[in-house]
């Protein structure tokens, strides 16, 4: 079935003419657009955000070393006795009586407190990262999520074009719709002149002067919401541009035809959505092969270049330098490492689900979005007939109704049906461009420059 909606899809659009009168956007405004739209600046944090996630990723392979300093004032607290005098004063006291002097005098025995008082201890430490695969694993994981909030962007910025052509589209067809509505205004007040005139001459009803200036209060109200119309699609306009609501928009005059592709091919490969979701399934992949890593040993190195000793004295005796390694090895977790492992497989297994499912979903979308396109423009064709059925119409009963051949039911029946074919071509005409927008929106073939 699928195969057959595409094949008469393409033969439709084969056999349809080629041409569809367009209004292109100016690239001004797409440009200011992408530039200035609030969503899109917050989403430019959340990319920048990544970015500097990835330098702090990276930052881990360096060396880290910082100064770290302590002084201690102490008193009291356990200590430890040292008999020195009961040790050398005996020793002492021979020697002075063999020498006949008191060169080596008495001593007493010392206590010695365990807190060290009135002492600092200051440090250069500098530690290195030597066998350590989580950071290798996260540097990955970093740069997988910085180009996902890329495409997040990118996928941001085809939707802000989308929203920008279909909205410029509206003022357009708003604007036309004000038009088409001061033509009928200046064709009802003509009639009503006519049927006044007709009146002071004795050759006209009464209740067709009522009538005619319900038609004018009735085109003047009709007039007034498609002014409002306008103002509202300029505000949204703006909006999307992150502008003043009541600023001015260009509109354009008409260009030349665009052509229409004779097969709309409706390709989602280059959709950002299915780019962001490989991404994370190749980053699920990194998580998994991290979480298998845990059997790998993890080795530091430290070196630390110091000085300690009381009283703030810095000599010989103060200076020193310790280095040396650190490992890790696990060896009893709870099997937390095993459950973690099953987690990054299973959510894996729901990634491959959502890819497959968002890429059909996308699919779609791009053939629902192809089949308005061309319903769109085959209801523009007979819009544009019927138009100028309608004009002709209109023709031959003004001049009928002047010369006084057709009636004056006749005449509204031809304004009113020739006011409603103008709007319907209008709408027609947009709806098809609108649908363009969309199908390119659905394909993701729009080209930033």
């Amino acid at each position: 079935m699928r195969h057959l909606l595409l094949l008469l899809t393409a033969v439709g659009l084969l056999c349809t003419p080629r041409q569809v009168h367009a209004q292109t956007v100016p690239d001004t405004y797409i440009q200011e657009g992408l530039t200035n739209n609030l969503v899109l600046q917050e989403k430019r944090i959340a990319l920048d955000q990544s970015l500097l996630a990835l330098r702090s990723a990276k930052s881990l392979f360096l060396p880290t070393t910082w100064l770290e300093g302590q002084y201690t004032l102490a008193q009291g607290g356990r200590s430890i006795d040292i008999p020195v005098g009961d040790l050398l004063n005996p020793v002492y006291q021979t020697l002075n009586q063999l020498t006949n002097s008191h060169k080596f005098p008495q001593i007493s025995n010392v206590s010695e407190q365990f807190l060290p008082n009135n002492f600092y201890d200051v440090r250069v430490k500098t530690t290195l990262p030597i066998i350590n695969p989580d950071l290798r694993f996260n540097r990955a994981i970093r740069q997988q999520q910085t180009q996902l909030a890329q495409y997040e962007i990118d996928a941001y910025r085809r939707e802000l074009v989308k929203e920008i052509k279909v909205a410029y589209y509206s003022l357009l067809q708003a604007s036309k719709a004000v038009v088409i509505y001061q033509n009928a205004m200046e064709v009802v007040q003509e009639n009503l002149r006519v049927n006044q005139a007709l009146q002071r001459n004795g050759k006209n009803l009464p209740a067709y002067i009522s009538r005619s200036e319900s038609e004018v209060q009735q085109v003047e109200s009709q007039l007034q919401q498609a002014s409002n119309n306008v103002q509202n699609a300029q505000a949204y306009f703006n909006f999307l541009l992150n502008k003043p609501l009541t600023d001015h928009v260009d509109i354009l005059q008409e260009e030349t035809d665009l052509v229409m592709p004779a097969l709309l091919e409706s390709d989602v490969k280059g959709r950002e959505e299915l780019q962001s979701l490989k991404l994370a399934a190749g980053i699920n992949t990194l998580v998994d092969r991290m979480n298998r890593s845990y059997r790998t040993p993890r080795l530091n190195g430290f070196v630390d270049l110091a000085s300690q000793g009381f009283d703030f004295k810095v000599n010989n005796k103060s200076l020193f330098y310790l280095a040396g390694v650190q490992v890790k090895v696990p060896i009893f977790t709870g099997q937390r490492n095993q459950i973690r492992i099953e987690q990054s497989g299973l959510e894996g297994k729901a990634i491959g689900l959502q890819k497959k499912n968002t890429e059909q979903q996308l699919e779609l979308s791009a053939m629902v979005s192809r089949n308005n396109a061309v319903s769109a423009y085959n209801s523009y064709l007979a819009s544009q007939k019927q138009l100028q059925a309608s004009q002709q119409y209109f023709r031959l009963v003004d001049k009928g109704y002047r010369e006084g051949i057709n009636s004056f039911i006749e005449f509204l029946d031809a304004r009113t049906s020739l006011t409603n074919a103008q709007l319907q071509t209008n709408i027609q005409h947009y709806k098809v461009l609108a649908a363009l927008a969309d199908f390119e929106r659905q394909t993701a073939s729009y080209n930033f420059k």
